[in-house]
C-alpha cells in the first residue's frame, strides 16, 4: 500500500511531523482539513504504475499522528526509545529550517546538502519547512517526494506550505531565496518594490512566529534592501541576526586571484566584498593574502588589480548567463552553505568572511587607516560611533568583513587596512544603498519613498 498526502490548498495549516532512521512505532497520513475546496492527493507507491492524483481522501493507520509532514515524513516515531540503540544518541537538538523559493533551481541544489549534513555537521538533524506559492506547489511536492526517495538520516521532518506565518513558526533558521526576476525594461526601482513587498510581508511573519534568535539569510536580488526591509518589519529580531549573501562574489574573488597568482584557491584568504550585491560591489585586494602575504606583493600587477580584476568579479555572473543560458544556481547554493558554515564554524585565527549585515548604532570602535601621501605610508587611528569601525554610513545592510566564534554570531573585522582607492569606491557603492533605502522608504517606515538612484547598475547576473 503506497503512502498517501494531501496537497495543502492556501490557507490550511502547514504539514510537520518528525523521521527518524530506526524502528518505526505508528504511521499516519492525514489530509489537512482546508478552508476551501480540497484539491488533489499525490499517492506515492512501490508500484509506479500506479500512482494517481485523485480528489482529497484520509488514509487512516493503527492510530491518527498527532502531528503531519509530507508522505513518509508523516511517519512518527519514538525518538528518545530510538536513540538508546542508535546513532542518534549523540546527535544534537533538532535545527528547523525555513527555504522561501524551495522549489527554484538554488533550493533543487542547496535542500540536499543541507539534508545531507554536508552543512550543519552530521550529527545535526535537521526538520525542513519549504515556502512556495500556489504557482509552485506542485513543483514544491516534487521537490519534497525526491527528499523522501532520498532517504537521508538526519533529515527528520519536511513540510511544505504556502503562508510564511505557519512556515516560519519556531524556525531557526530562514533562508529567503524567493523573488521576482528583474525582467525586460524593468527599472530597478520597480524591482526593489515588487520584491520589497515580498520581504516586508515576511518581515512580519518572521517576526510574528519565529524563534527570537532565528538567523535570517537573504539571497533574493536586491539582496542588501531586501534584507533591510525584512529585518525593519521584525524589530523584535536582532538586527545583527539578518545577512544579505555577498559569499558568492567573494568566492569568485578568491578564484579570479588565485589564477592570477598561479595558486589553489584555498591559499587565498581575508577577501572582503564591501558593499552592495551590484556592480558597485568592491572586491578588496588591498586586504587580501595569498599564502599569507598581502596579495599586492604576491601580484605585483597594479593595474590589472584596480582595472580587470575588480570588473571580472562585478560583472561575471552576467558573463556566465552569456556563455551558457542560465543563472549561478548551482555556485549560488554553495554560497549559503558557506556562509551558513562560516556562521556555525569558528574562523580560522586571522581570516575574516563576507557578509552583508547592519549594525545598531552608538558603539565604539577603532580601525586603522593607512592614508598614502608623497609616497608614504602614514598609520592613523580614528574613532567612530556608527554601528560599524568603518565610517559607513548607519542602518544599511552593507557587506563587511566579519569573523564568527561558530556560534552563529559574528563581530566586524577591526585589523582593516584602507587606502584613497578603496575608500572612494566603498563611498560610491554606500551612495547607492542609500538611494535604494529611500527607494523603499514607505516599506520600512520611514515615511513616503523617493527614488533618485545615482545610476541604473545591474545585480550580477542580470542580462
Amino acid at each position: 500500500m503506497g503512502l498517501s498526502t494531501a496537497y495543502s490548498p492556501p490557507g490550511s495549516r502547514l504539514v510537520t511531523t518528525p523521521l527518524a532512521a530506526g524502528a518505526a512505532l505508528r504511521r499516519s497520513v492525514q489530509l489537512l482539513l482546508p478552508r476551501r475546496a480540497p484539491l488533489a492527493t499525490v499517492r506515492c507507491s512501490v508500484d509506479a504504475a500506479k500512482q494517481v492524483q485523485e480528489g482529497a481522501a484520509t488514509v487512516a493507520a493503527e492510530k491518527p499522528a498527532s502531528r503531519k509532514g509530507f508522505g513518509v515524513f508523516s511517519t512518527i516515531y519514538d525518538l528518545k526509545a530510538d536513540s538508546e540503540h542508535c546513532k542518534s544518541k549523540s546527535w544534537k537538538k533538532l535545527v528547523s529550517i525555513a527555504v522561501s523559493g524551495a522549489a527554484g533551481m538554488i533550493s533543487n541544489h542547496l535542500l540536499f546538502k543541507l539534508a545531507s549534513g554536508e552543512v550543519f555537521g552530521q550529527d545535526q538533524p535537521i526538520a525542513l519547512k519549504l515556502l512556495g506559492s500556489e504557482r509552485s506547489f506542485q513543483a514544491l511536492e516534487g521537490v519534497a517526494m525526491e527528499l523522501e526517495d532520498s532517504l537521508y538520516p538526519l533529515l527528520r521532518e519536511v513540510s511544505i506550505g504556502m503562508d510564511p506565518y505557519e512556515v516560519f513558526e519556531d524556525i531557526d533558521w530562514a533562508l529567503l531565496i524567493g523573488a521576482k526576476p528583474r525582467g525586460p525594461g524593468m527599472e530597478r526601482a520597480a524591482l526593489l518594490d515588487i520584491n520589497g513587498q515580498i520581504y516586508a510581508d515576511q518581515g512580519k511573519a518572521l517576526n510574528a512566529v519565529a524563534s527570537r534568535n532565528v538567523k535570517v539569510i537573504v539571497v533574493g536580488n536586491p539582496c542588501n534592501t531586501n534584507a533591510l526591509i525584512c529585518m525593519k518589519n521584525a524589530p523584535n529580531i536582532p538586527a545583527k541576526n539578518f545577512h544579505a549573501l555577498t559569499r558568492l562574489d567573494e568566492n569568485r574573488a578568491k578564484c579570479q586571484l588565485a589564477l592570477k597568482a598561479g595558486v589553489f584557491y584555498d591559499k587565498v584568504s581575508n577577501m572582503t566584498i564591501w558593499g552592495n550585491h551590484s556592480t558597485t560591489q568592491v572586491p578588496d585586494f588591498l586586504n587580501a593574502k595569498i599564502d599569507g602575504r598581502p596579495a599586492k606583493e604576491v601580484i605585483k600587477d597594479t593595474k590589472w588589480l584596480e582595472e580587470e580584476f575588480t570588473l571580472t568579479v562585478q560583472n561575471r555572473g552576467g558573463v556566465l548567463i552569456q556563455k551558457w543560458g542560465r543563472s549561478s544556481a548551482a555556485s549560488t547554493a554553495v554560497s549559503i552553505v558557506d556562509a551558513i558554515r562560516s556562521l556555525v564554524t569558528p574562523t580560522p585565527e586571522g581570516d575574516w568572511f563576507s557578509s552583508g549585515v547592519s549594525f545598531d548604532p552608538f558603539k565604539l570602535f577603532v580601525v586603522l587607516f593607512w592614508c598614502f601621501s608623497e609616497g608614504k605610508i602614514e598609520n592613523k587611528t580614528q574613532v567612530y560611533t556608527t554601528g560599524n569601525p568603518y565610517g559607513i554610513a548607519e542602518d544599511t545592510v552593507f557587506s563587511m568583513p566579519c569573523r564568527s566564534k561558530g556560534d552563529g554570531d559574528y563581530e566586524l573585522a577591526t585589523d582593516v587596512l584602507m587606502d584613497d582607492f578603496l575608500w572612494e569606491r566603498i563611498k560610491k557603492t554606500e551612495a547607492e544603498l542609500i538611494a535604494e533605502k529611500k527607494c523603499v522608504a514607505h516599506l520600512t517606515g520611514e515615511g513616503i519613498a523617493f527614488c533618485d538612484l545615482p545610476e541604473d547598475t545591474m545585480l550580477p547576473g542580470e542580462m
